[in-house]
């Protein structure tokens, strides 16, 4: 039987902390995999998240399954949290998932039972793992402009442009905020922009809110998903607790549809679950009961909060900081945008060969294409960093 199979390509981004764990230099630095790490270079639990988890280990009498839609205070603290509390949820529904890669293979699978024929259409570039998830659920794709790898900007009149290529009934899946992996976002008023032509070509809204909370904040960051909530009539979005409550390993996300009433919604709903059923029959329970805890807690969810923000401020602070260096160091406004970008991740634009030279003479680790982890950044080595990067353009 598996004489038949050749080896899988190793994951180019897993692959790199594999080449980072191996390298012997004390001064090496990785920029690569996305995890939120602080100033000593690890990735701690959260305070709220000790607390909820020993509350919870106190409190827990069973370990028998919670259901297909996983923990029902948790789902409804995940909607509150992106739609805010005075979100009409009769049109809505929201089940816990395994990760956020769970609720997006959950909602392409979905979407594959709902529209068979239609096309999803991704930013260029987007995340690594999207196009595959889509494959998996034999879902096709397209793309439609988006990073100007020149200006570190968002292509945006080119973006309207490429949208127009879709046909009705096709998928343009957006990210919510932070952008992964450019760090380049839309501003509100391109959002009405593109939720006007979402309405008027009927193209449905597939939303992935992987990093809520690291970007301009909380309720910033859902700004657009709200915007979208008020314009058109049905929509998916992906969240992740991964980052945001520092859960990685735990596997948290949920899947949230909006329907055109709350009959349809009910519909789809019974649909996803269905879909989970198969994926992995029952959603993990431990981290998704430790953020109900966080969320139905007043003091707790104030503590989250507040640590939260210390890390977005951090990674604006580094942002700001490696700019400024780089500024410095090449002597021209060439990587400003680094500091305007939000959350864990911008492009540098380097060839993969100059990535290759940071890595081979400095032990500098980062993707390929140049993206690296705002938060693997030091704070103290910011200069020696800048003048790397120059010395290998």
């Amino acid at each position: 039987m598996f004489e038949t199979l050749t080896a899988a390509p190793p994951d180019k981004i897993l692959n790199l902390s594999v080449l980072y764990k191996a390298d012997p230099r004390p001064e090496k630095m990785d920029l690569g995999v996305g995890v939120y790490k602080d100033a000593s270079g690890a990735t701690v639990i959260m305070k709220a998240v000790r607390e909820a988890e020993k509350r919870l280990y106190d409190s827990q009498s069973t370990k028998t399954y919670v259901g297909m839609g996983g923990d029902e205070g948790f789902n409804k603290g995940i909607l509150k949290m992106v739609f805010g509390d005075n979100a009409d949820l009769s049109r809505m529904f929201a089940c816990q998932t395994a990760g956020g890669s769970g609720a997006l293979r959950t909602i392409a699978d979905l979407l594959k039972r709902a529209k068979p024929d239609a096309t999803v259409w991704l930013s260029d570039p987007t995340w690594a793992n999207h196009a595959p998830i889509l494959k998996a659920a034999n879902l096709p794709t397209a793309t439609y402009p988006y990073f100007d790898a020149a200006s570190g900007a968002v292509k945006f009149d080119a973006m309207l442009e490429g949208l127009k290529a879709a046909k009705p009934g096709d998928v343009i899946l957006l990210h919510g905020c932070c952008h992964n992996p450019t760090g380049a976002n839309l501003r509100l008023a391109q959002w009405e922009k593109v939720a006007a032509l979402l309405v008027e070509r009927n193209l449905f809204p597939f939303i992935d809110l992987a990093y809520q909370g690291f970007g301009d904040g909380l309720e910033e960051d859902c700004a657009p998903v709200r915007l979208l909530a008020t314009k058109v009539p049905e929509m998916a979005i992906a969240t992740s607790c991964s980052k945001n409550f520092s859960v990685y390993r735990d596997r948290v996300g949920a899947v949230i549809l909006l329907g055109k009433d709350a009959e349809s919604v009910k519909i789809a709903g019974s649909q996803a679950l269905t879909v989970t059923r198969v994926l992995y029959s029952m959603p993990p329970d431990h981290a998704a009961a430790a953020v109900r805890i966080i969320l139905e807690d007043d003091a707790l969810h104030a503590n989250w909060k507040a640590e939260l923000e210390d890390m977005r401020l951090r990674m604006l602070n580094l942002r700001k900081g490696f700019a400024d260096a780089l500024r410095r160091q090449s002597n021209s406004d060439r990587f400003d945008f680094i500091a305007d970008h939000r959350g864990m991740f911008s492009r540098l634009g380097l060839t993969e060969a100059q990535v290759d030279r940071l890595r081979d003479e400095y032990g500098i680790y980062m993707v390929g294409d140049s993206r690296f982890n705002v938060a693997g950044l030091k704070e103290d080595r910011l200069e020696e960093l800048a003048k790397a990067v120059v010395s290998v353009l």
